[in-house]
This record gives structure tokens, sequence and C-alpha cells, in this order.
């Protein structure tokens, strides 16, 4: 059986894909971060890194033509299997949606009782809810009298006249519903098969519209496939075991998290980064006043702005002093030094629930807020590290042509950059999933590991910022140390 698309499952794009059309190349901005990913894990693992990666995933990008081959063997597989007879198979893709397209499992349910499974497949209705089919040709909608050649129904025997069978597919198809589309009558929940909507769709518009929705309603039903979330892009990801992994079409070059197509977020899970957002979203206003991009020296009081990545900040006035602290909590620069990186922790307060009301929205407030600074400062820091990222292209470019060493001589400064957007990207996201976590011993090991990653990162962005002050065998060293760090803390707390 042939599921006979002719364009692409989103109707974000119907208007621009064109399914024949075989996926072009697109020209690399050789000043674009989002590639950080690649060619990074080799380099730090030739200086030693632990060789396992708990980011790594099998994926495979499928174009359309590809994508429609693997639904259609799915389909006839499990048709060949089941035995059905000729005109049911069309049913089976009704079945695999249901089933999230586990064939295994379907296989075990039509064992055990066959019946029961066209039941909750929506396919047949239970033995109680069929109709008594009556000899009034009359149709249940228009309550019109037509011929019996004109009554049309589905498993459940609720008849209805051909032409209110047409609009009834026409609207839901045109409100972009696929497999949806369920018979007419009341507490009805059978849904209709493909072969049975086709033919009393009005126009060949609306029967592309349904090809369309039908494919998007199996690639999002199948448990092993995922539409690429980039515009216009008719990519689809499949993976053998899905889970809450980094993938990135080959097509758009769009990042994203496997299991729940939002932004990747490791090493907080798709739930927890769901009400991250949402809060962010609802307390946007609150958050207002501590996204501004100064703050006052703590020694000068002298208005400042962050200009790069790095929280390791020097203010120099040398009429006066110099002095080093950290931009996140203000604090002596030299405190933290420590292996314990103070600032990044939350201090609760133990004695909050014996506090008023009040006090506790306070203390919530303050909380929300802590997590909130840091999250958003990493994300403004790996803005500013992208400029540096370009800066330290077109420093290459300019020695190369200088014919001060080959690009591949400086590659390593290129990798380091990459390293630290890579490292600096997943500890933004370590704090949400500190913020929803529990106190207690599993907690105290996440904020020291958290700790940790966080000062071998700045000390990789201060080195960064100034590599010309830093020989290469130091930075690789540094990139070696802040890759450890990240990968023991995903290891450790991934979502698995």
């Amino acid at each position: 059986m042939s599921v006979d698309m002719n364009s692409q499952g989103s109707d974000s794009n119907e208007e621009d894909y064109d399914p024949n059309c075989e996926e072009e190349e697109e020209d690399e901005d050789p000043g674009d971060i989002e590639d950080y990913y690649d060619g990074v894990a080799n380099d730090v693992e030739q200086q030693g890194a632990d060789a396992f990666d708990p980011e790594e995933y099998q994926f495979t990008c499928l174009t359309y033509k590809e994508s429609e081959s693997t639904l259609n063997e799915h389909m006839a597989s499990l048709a060949a299997t089941l035995k059905v007879r000729k005109g049911f198979c069309i049913n089976t893709g009704l079945v695999l949606v249901s089933f999230h397209w586990q064939i295994s499992e379907i296989l075990e349910r039509h064992k055990s009782n066959a019946a029961q499974l066209l039941v909750e497949a929506r396919v047949q209705p239970t033995s109680s809810k069929h109709a008594m089919v009556h000899s009034s040709h009359h149709c249940a909608v228009c309550m019109q009298f037509v011929r019996k050649e004109n009554l049309l129904s589905l498993a459940c025997q609720h008849q209805f006249c051909r032409s209110c069978w047409e609009q009834h597919c026409t609207v839901l198809v045109k409100d972009g519903v696929g497999v949806g589309v369920s018979c007419m009558a009341q507490d009805c929940l059978l849904r209709t098969p493909e072969d049975f909507v086709f033919p009393l769709l009005p126009s060949e518009e609306l029967k592309d519209k349904y090809r369309r929705y039908l494919f998007r309603d199996y690639v999002e039903s199948h448990y092993q496939l995922q539409l690429c979330p980039g515009a216009d892009c008719p990519m689809v990801i499949q993976v053998q075991e899905p889970k809450a992994r980094r993938v990135q079409c080959n097509r758009c070059n769009e990042v994203f998290c496997f299991k729940c197509r939002q932004m990747y977020h490791a090493p907080t899970d798709c739930a927890t980064i769901r009400k991250w957002l949402t809060k962010c979203a609802d307390d946007s206003e609150t958050a207002n006043y501590i996204s501004a991009h100064t703050k006052d020296c703590p020694k000068c009081n002298i208005c400042i702005e962050k200009n790069g990545g790095c929280n390791h900040m020097v203010s120099m006035d040398f009429s006066l002093f110099s002095a080093d602290f950290c931009w996140m909590c203000l604090g002596d620069w030299k405190t933290h030094g420590s292996e314990y990186y103070e600032c990044s922790r939350y201090k609760e307060n133990p004695d909050i629930v014996n506090q008023s009301q009040q006090a506790q929205a306070r203390e919530a407030l303050k909380k929300y807020l802590f997590y909130f600074e840091r999250w958003e400062n990493h994300n403004k820091s790996l803005q500013l590290e992208a400029q540096t990222y370009q800066r330290i292209q077109e420093k290459i470019q300019e020695r190369v042509m200088n014919n001060l060493g080959t690009w591949i001589d400086w590659q390593y400064l290129q990798n380091a950059a990459k390293l630290l957007a890579k490292c600096r990207y997943t500890l933004q996201y370590t704090y949400p999933y500190a913020y929803y976590m529990e106190s207690g011993p599993r907690k105290k090991l996440f904020e020291y590991q958290q700790a940790q990653l966080e000062a071998e990162i700045e000390n990789l962005s201060w080195k960064v910022e100034r590599a010309d002050s830093y020989d290469r065998g130091d930075l690789e060293n540094q990139m070696h140390i802040a890759e450890q760090r990240r990968r023991t803390l995903l290891k450790d707390f991934h979502d698995t």
C-alpha cells in the first residue's frame, strides 16, 4: 500500500515545497558559531579527554521520498504479517498511528485480541455501539430522503448522505485535519480511512492538503521520526531509540531536541524546560530590570558594561586602583579561585516555611531571579563570544594571508572558541535544572559539578579572549579540562 503523498507533511511551507526536488547544498557562514559541535570532539579527545560523550546520538536525516518509503514499508510489513484482506490494508495506517508505529506491540495485541485492537485503533466500533440499520433512507444530518446508493457509512453503520460527508470532510481538511477525520454521529469516535475520504474531496487542491496532513500525522505519531521544525524545511529525522538528545538537520542546520522538537536543552529534561520557558514568559516584566547590560563597579561605583562573554571583570583606573571581580555576584574574583564556585549556588532559607506568605512569596521571587539572571547572563555571553569567534576567524585569515602559518596551524584557536560556546550552552541549561531540583544530596552533587564547569568555562573564556597571551598547549589543556567537566555533568544528570 502506498501513502501516495505529493507534498511534504507540514503545512507551514505548502506553497514552496516540491516533493520532487533534491536537497540543496547551502553555503556555510564561516562566522556562524552554530556549528560548534562539529570537529571539536576529536580535537579534545586527542588531548586525552574521556572518549565517552553523553550527547552522542545516532540519527538520520530523511528526505520526503525517503520518509514516505519508510512509512510505506511499515504499512506493508504490518499488512503482510496480519494477512489482512484486500481493501482493509488502508486501515493499517490508522492502527499504526494509534499505537505509535510500535509493530511488535500491535502484533502482540492482535494475537491476544484482534477485535479489541481494532476497537482501540478506532477502526471498528464496540459491539454495544453498532447502530441498527434502518430501512429509512433519510440522512441523519440533513434529514433529507436520499437513495440508498447515496448513503455512506463506516463500520459503525451510521449512515449519512454523500453530500453531508463531502461537506464534513471538506471543512475538516480545510482546518488542517488529517488522520482525525471521524464519523459524524454523536459520540462515535471511528476514524475514516483515507480511501473513504479521498473520493469525497471536491478538488485536487484539497486532496493535496489532505495528503500533507496525513503525512504530518503519520510522522508525528511515529516514535522513531520527527519533522524538522526549521522554517519551510521538509526533512524528517529518524532515530532507532527516541530520547531527549541533540539532532541537527543537514538541510537547514536546525538544531533541536528530538523528543520535544524545541531547542536542545541538556541536562534539563523536556517537561522542565517547558515549565521554565513558560515561567520566564509569564514573569518577563518582573525579570526586565535584571536584563540591563550595565552594573555598578563594586569598588568605584562607576557604571560598567560587559563587552565579552567572560564573567571575570577587570576595572582599571590607574589613578586610583585596579579591581578584579565577578560580573554575577560583584565579589572579589580571588574568592572564585576555589573549586567550589559559590556564586552559582542559591542559598535557600531553611526557615522559610515557618514565615508569612508574603515572606515566602518574596523568597520565591528571589530564588527565581537568582536563576534567571544566570540563565540570561550565559545567553548574552554566548552572543558576545560569537563575536569573539568572528574576530578569531578574521585574525586567522589575516595571518594566513600574511604567510604566518597555514589555516591548520591556527585551527586550534577556532576550536577553542567553538568548545567554549559548546560548554557555555550546556552551562546555561543547568540553571533551569537546578531551579526545579529538590534539595538534597543529589542537588548538592549537581551544584558542585555545575560550579566546577562554570569555573573552567570562565578560565577558558578568559584565555580565548586573550589567546595571543597563551601558548597553544596551555589553551588546549584548558579546553580538555572544560570539556571533561561538561561530559562528567551530563553523564551523571542527562535525561535518559
